[in-house]
């Protein structure tokens, strides 16, 4: 049942019904008798078995609005969400009554047209969890159409990892001097690269790294927000050391150490990348690189708490790449 209240802010409605507790406040009491009605008719037709009168288009954009800011990928969901609504209106124009596997199994087929394996799994999360959260919480569906439809196979992990050819032509294009200060971002991008391969940081951690955080005198690095939302410590080689000081120098005053954004540095590394000519390399090959060369130095758990891995076998799986000729001679010891 709703009630109405006048606040100072307008009226405020509050929705009752079915162990559900409902308030939103508006500018009329007409917008707000509005606004009670259909949430009453919503819950009374997810309780009923029957779908309210919503396209997947509006549960995707509520989803977008109440879900996704709670999420440190808010804004990258976001974005994906305005853009499948705006390029796909034969999904997200699909009455909730009429959205079925079939509807998904027609998107995954059109989708897979022009992007990868990996970016539809990426989209299908989004999608999966949206209609979880509307058949549980606002019960705008009776069931969850992506649970029953085939995802896509995950391609094969990769397994790139750089040259030190690679990397000199690296440093060559962004203009990184190990015994000159990197004045200028793109030679900051150099010093990033090589930082990477000494730490297994990711681009987004090594360009948030503020002086408050870089504990010099100990060799440790401290995040306090990874991507996993877990804080860990990453301890500094001599060689990162020295980067680190290297880079500080120049950038003395900016609000991180690097003194780049990850955009920037993405875009930066791809330019980089094509003056040097290379293929098929993307920064994050950098982390796969430092912690091949670290299962030489330390052991898989110690590892796993350098990169903040909580699944070992993503680890061993996706970021293990050694290449069997180094380690031919082990077989011998």
């Amino acid at each position: 049942m709703a009630t109405f209240e006048k606040r100072k802010a307008g009226w405020q409605a509050r929705v009752r019904k079915g162990g559900i507790n409902k308030t939103a406040t508006f500018r009329t009491k007409a917008e707000a008798q509005a606004w009670a009605t259909a949430i009453e008719n919503d819950l009374s037709a997810g309780r009923a078995g029957v779908a309210p009168n919503r396209t997947f288009g509006e549960l995707l954009q509520r989803y977008s609005e109440e879900v996704s800011p709670s999420k440190r990928g808010g804004k990258w969901e976001q974005t994906r969400i305005a853009m499948l609504v705006r390029e796909y209106p034969a999904v997200c124009d699909t009455k909730l009554s009429h959205f079925t596997t079939e509807t998904v199994a027609a998107w995954r087929d059109e989708r897979l047209k022009k992007v990868s394996e990996l970016s539809v799994i990426r989209e299908w999360a989004i999608l999966q969890n949206a209609c979880s959260v509307a058949m549980k919480e606002w019960r705008w569906l009776s069931h969850n159409p992506l649970l029953t439809v085939k995802k896509p196979s995950a391609p094969a992990a990769r397994n790139r990892r750089p040259s030190d050819n690679e990397t000199d032509r690296i440093l060559l294009a962004t203009g990184y001097d190990r015994d000159e200060p990197p004045k200028t971002m793109m030679s900051r991008v150099g010093a990033a690269w090589l930082f990477a391969i000494e730490t297994a940081m990711r681009a987004g951690e090594i360009c948030g790294v503020t002086l408050e955080h870089a504990h010099i005198d100990d060799r440790i690095i401290h995040l306090p927000k990874t991507k996993n939302g877990h804080a860990r410590d990453v301890p500094l080689t001599k060689e990162a050391l020295r980067i680190l000081r290297q880079v500080a120098a120049v950038t003395e005053g900016e609000s991180t150490i690097f003194g780049i954004s990850a955009a920037s540095l993405d875009a930066l590394f791809r330019k980089a990348k094509a003056m040097a000519l290379i293929e098929d390399l993307h920064f994050h090959d950098s982390r796969r690189e430092a912690l091949t060369r670290l299962a030489k130095k330390v052991d898989v758990m110690t590892r796993a708490k350098i990169s903040g891995h909580r699944d070992l076998r993503i680890l061993q799986n996706t970021y293990y790449a050694p290449k069997m000729k180094e380690l031919v001679h082990l077989l011998d010891d």
